[in-house]
C-alpha cells in the first residue's frame, strides 16, 4: 500500500541503545533500549510500511524512523475506574469535607 506526502502516520526509532542510557536505572530498564513511537505527517512523496520515512509532528518537529501505521489512532488511556473513587462525591471533595 502506497502511503503519500501529507497522510496522518506513526513511526517507530530507538533513541537510546541500551549501552547508551544512564547508568542509575534499574538493571531490566538498562538492558533494553529506549524506544518511541510518534505520530505525525508524512513527508516524503510516497512510502510503505516498513520504510524509514520522515514526518512533522503536530508542533513542526522532523523526527525520522520506521513507518509502522497510517491513520494511526489514539490508544492511551487512564485504565480502569477505581471503584472507590467513583462513589466520592465531586461536591464533598471541593468543599474539603470527608464523604460519609
Amino acid at each position: 500500500m502506497e502511503i503519500k506526502k501529507g497522510e496522518w502516520v506513526q513511526i517507530h526509532y530507538i533513541a537510546l541503545n541500551p549501552e547508551e542510557r544512564v547508568s542509575h536505572l534499574p538493571e531490566d530498564t538498562k538492558k533494553v533500549p529506549f524506544e518511541l513511537r510518534i505520530k505525525g505527517f508524512l513527508e516524503d512523496e510516497k512510502a510503505e510500511i516498513g520504510d524509514i520515512v520522515t514526518i512533522r509532528t503536530p508542533i513542526g518537529r522532523l523526527v525520522k524512523g520506521k513507518l509502522e501505521k497510517v491513520n494511526p489512532r489514539y490508544e492511551h488511556n487512564f485504565g480502569e475506574p477505581i471503584p472507590e473513587l467513583l462513589k466520592v462525591n465531586k461536591d464533598d471533595l471541593l468543599d474539603g469535607e470527608k464523604n460519609g
